[in-house]
């Protein structure tokens, strides 16, 4: 475990550094990676269970950093919030500031460079972004010509350029990028494009086994679908039952009520007899 100051100038101790995974990706030690949606609960998860590194998105990061406290986070600028660079610049200082380790942005050059002139370290995105995918004629592997892989690693290059530190690498030919990366200094961050990578990177998801139509890149370690239909099939039936038991008139019953003490109800009738009724 690391001592660092944040960007926000705050003590915490890390699993990695930037500087840990630059050190990593010289010695060719893989490193794991996966997304937090939900925030306290799996994050606990993920840094319980080792999992060298989460991604979340810039809104959900507060709560994935009061889960994993130690685990280096990236977070994600959406890429439709944030109109402009300055805006992006804003919320990327802002969320580095309560902690955040890395910065990543699919959004242009010009944004990756703005957050790394003010000292955040910074990510891109190439490969197929989804988001962008009508340039690409809808959701498919990219770089499987050498052309467009060629082209892959002239993105990777810019990116560089603008001072990232590294990219993710998404749906790409593997054999593709096994060789482009031979020629980048970036830490590569492989999502469905194979093993040829410094972080090997899957959605939680996918990796738990909790979505219908999983992509063709996941590899399922849990069934959590299963579990998510037996409670919902639960839910159903409890909601049902409690419906038909009240206009049944089952529900609520002695068993679930408390009557008054002894006696007090006769007083209470007293009372009430004695009562001025009401004016309709």
């Amino acid at each position: 475990m690391k001592r660092i100051y944040t960007y926000g100038t705050q003590p915490a101790s890390r699993n990695l550094t930037v500087a840990d995974i630059l050190a990593n990706k010289a010695a060719g030690r893989i490193m794991t990676q996966t997304n937090c949606l939900e925030g306290g609960e799996e994050a606990e998860a993920i840094e319980a269970c080792g999992i060298d590194m989460i991604i979340c998105r810039f809104e959900t990061y507060d709560a994935a950093r009061a889960g994993a406290p130690n685990t280096f986070i990236t977070a994600v600028a959406p890429m439709v919030r944030y109109a402009t660079t300055d805006e992006i610049l804003a919320a990327a200082v802002d969320t580095a500031g309560r902690g955040a380790d890395a910065i990543l942005t699919p959004r242009g050059l010009g944004a990756v460079e703005a957050i790394a002139n003010e000292g955040i370290p910074v990510q891109g995105h190439v490969g197929l972004v989804p988001s962008l995918s009508t340039k690409l004629g809808g959701l498919r592997m990219v770089g499987k010509t050498a052309d467009e892989a060629y082209e892959v690693l002239e993105q990777m290059r810019r990116l560089e350029e603008a001072g990232a530190f590294g990219c993710e690498v998404e749906c790409v030919a593997d054999d593709a990028l096994a060789e482009i990366r031979k020629h980048t200094n970036l830490v590569v961050s492989s999502i469905g494009s194979g093993p040829s990578a410094d972080i090997i990177f899957l959605f939680l998801m996918d990796l738990a086994g909790d979505g219908e139509n999983p992509p063709r890149h996941a590899k399922a370690w849990g069934d959590m679908l299963s579990i998510r239909k037996q409670l919902d099939a639960e839910r159903r039936k409890a909601l049902a039952g409690f419906r038909d038991d009240v206009l049944s008139g089952r529900f609520p019953d002695a068993a679930h009520s408390k009557s008054m003490d002894t006696g007090e109800r006769e007083k209470l009738l007293e009372k009430l007899d004695k009562r001025t009724p009401a004016h309709s």
